[in-house]
């Protein structure tokens, strides 16, 4: 039988790209992951980050958190 930690209630399995994407996501909400970090205020301001780049950012994190989900294995 699977781990019981990647097991539905319905007692399926869930795929490896939809945990990587909730590992993606509560690290991005928790640590602020791509955003534009602001300065105590004597470093002047920071150039503003598009949002492509914000975008790539969390593609890039997304990319790594699968790499880890995959080297788990079930």
């Amino acid at each position: 039988m699977s781990d019981p930690a990647i097991s539905l209630a319905s007692g399926g399995v869930r795929r490896t790209e939809d945990i990587a994407l909730d590992l993606m996501k509560f690290i991005a909400l928790t640590t602020g992951y791509g955003k534009l970090q602001t300065g105590a205020g004597f470093s002047g301001k920071p150039p503003a980050q598009t949002n492509e780049e914000y975008a790539e950012s969390l593609l890039r994190l997304y990319g790594r958190c699968l790499e880890i989900v995959e080297k788990q294995g079930p």
